[in-house]
């Protein structure tokens, strides 16, 4: 499942994101529609309360994610600069680190929220009605961020090293596997919402098998590697994860951004609607990871193309993949936009029976909700670009735009405008604006004299020696 022939440095930039785009979107198209799947499943066999349960526990393992995105991101990055540069051990270090450090995160934060699931329930939004539903279900999926965070992780690395198609088949194997599980657990054996949780653990732990498998025996570079404990090592393991986390901070925001979606709507759909009005967003939230995923498998196919090239200074292929990139999110965009414009009946009957009041909520609502994706789609390929040169600062200050500064006020003022309507235009506004701002910035920065920067240099300067 490798392609041994990709020569990042000299095959065709058009051919290269090709061989990258197309299994990665299709493993995170795999991904998305087992996500939604798994709603269908609990929609129709637990009811709107259940939906509603589910939302208010996907924030939490959404911000896990976001920090394994971060550190994927950070990790394939400085490892692609440090393989354009011949330092292979230093990679193997860079992603072993990595992986590490996300999996020491997932156990501080399963210590936290677990000790009390009842209390977690109620600082995430859960009324009084859904705190059984939500208790029951969080365990199992706060665990399965144990495994997710190594799947975040792992398939940056597994693509870096050449191997797209093995990454689409981690995302594809554990998806069919969630599918067939929801179903028994929640059918044939009656377990209702645990069950579901439960089927999302253990297909997330499927996947996590397959990165070791990966990682252990089939890389071709990027293998783990032991971490010497040297005071000196350890020093430069700090340094290593912390530029990891600069890289890879406006992924973290991104993902956050999700988060902060899901439980500033359901503070706001609650207030305004009630427990329907909270299954109804959750509707739209099962759909939303589909823009989400597709932005991301836009911007990490052009990644490692992006980042290798820099690290060699050829800064007119990073900018031909940049364009074919851009181009890619904008017609995809608009294809998913138009489809939840033209069928929403259909997208919401996949959940729920039309005719209960949670479903004609989301039928009104979810034409307004997907205005935002091509703009969603947009912004998250743009940033990854950012990214993947080592911009930090506009990838941070466009995350921040889209995550907190527009997306909070937006939900503040478009009610208290529009009532209900503009609670579904909330996030079309925020993810416009954003996309209206880094329009702004490539003009003005396109006007500037073209210098080449030497940001690598701190990454190529610092061989680490044990």
């Amino acid at each position: 499942m490798r392609n041994r022939s990709m020569d990042l440095g000299n095959d065709s930039v058009a051919g290269l994101f090709r061989a990258y785009l197309i299994p990665t979107l299709l493993g995170m198209l795999a991904l998305c529609a087992v996500t939604a799947t798994d709603g269908i499943f609990v929609g129709r066999g637990c009811g709107s309360n259940a939906l509603a349960a589910v939302n208010i526990c996907i924030s939490p393992t959404m911000l896990m994610m976001g920090i394994g995105l971060m550190l994927g991101v950070g990790a394939s990055v400085i490892a692609s600069i440090q393989l354009s540069d011949k330092r292979v051990r230093d990679a193997r270090l860079t992603i072993t680190r990595a992986l590490l450090s996300g999996t020491s995160i997932v156990g501080i934060f399963l210590a936290l929220t677990l000790s009390s699931p009842e209390t977690t329930a109620r600082i995430l939004g859960a009324s009084e009605s859904l705190l059984p539903l939500t208790s029951e279900y969080m365990p199992w999926i706060f665990l399965a961020c144990l495994f997710q965070i190594w799947g975040a992780i792992g398939l940056f690395v597994v693509r870096l090293d050449g191997s797209p198609k093995y990454a689409m088949w981690c995302n594809v194997l554990p998806g069919f596997a969630n599918v067939i599980l929801d179903y028994l657990f929640i059918f044939p054996f009656g377990m209702g919402i645990r069950g579901a949780a439960i089927a999302t653990a253990i297909s997330c732990f499927i996947g996590f098998l397959m990165i070791i498998l990966y990682l252990t025996f089939l890389a071709s570079s990027l293998k783990m590697i032991r971490i010497p404990l040297s005071s000196e090592s350890i020093r430069k393991s700090i340094r290593n994860i912390f530029n990891q986390c600069k890289i890879g901070v406006s992924a973290l925001l991104g993902e956050a951004t999700m988060g902060i979606l899901m439980m500033t709507g359901n503070i706001v759909f609650m207030r305004y609607l009630g427990n329907d009005g909270v299954g109804a967003f959750s509707i739209a939230c099962y759909y939303c990871p589909f823009a989400f995923m597709i932005g991301n498998a836009i911007a990490q196919s052009a990644q490692p193309i992006i980042s290798y090239n820099y690290g060699l200074g050829h800064h007119n292929r990073s900018s031909a993949t940049e364009r074919f990139a851009l181009a890619t999110s904008i017609v995809i965009g608009g294809i998913v936009t138009g489809c939840f414009l033209l069928f929403p009946s259909i997208m919401v009957g996949l959940f729920l029976d039309t005719a209960t009041p949670a479903a004609e909520i989301a039928v009104k609502g979810i034409p307004l909700f997907s205005c935002a994706f091509i703009f969603f789609i947009f912004n998250l390929t743009a940033i990854g670009y950012f990214q993947s040169v080592e911009k930090v600062a506009p990838s941070i200050v466009f995350a921040l735009l889209r995550g907190i500064v527009f997306l909070i006020p937006a939900f503040a003022i478009m009610p208290e405008m529009f009532g209900t309507t503009g609670i579904w235009l909330s996030l079309s506004v925020s993810e416009f604006l954003c996309t209206l701002s880094i329009s702004v910035y490539y003009l003005v920065d396109r006007q500037r004299s073209p210098k080449a920067k030497s940001r690598i240099q701190t990454i190529k300067q610092e061989p680490i020696r044990q």
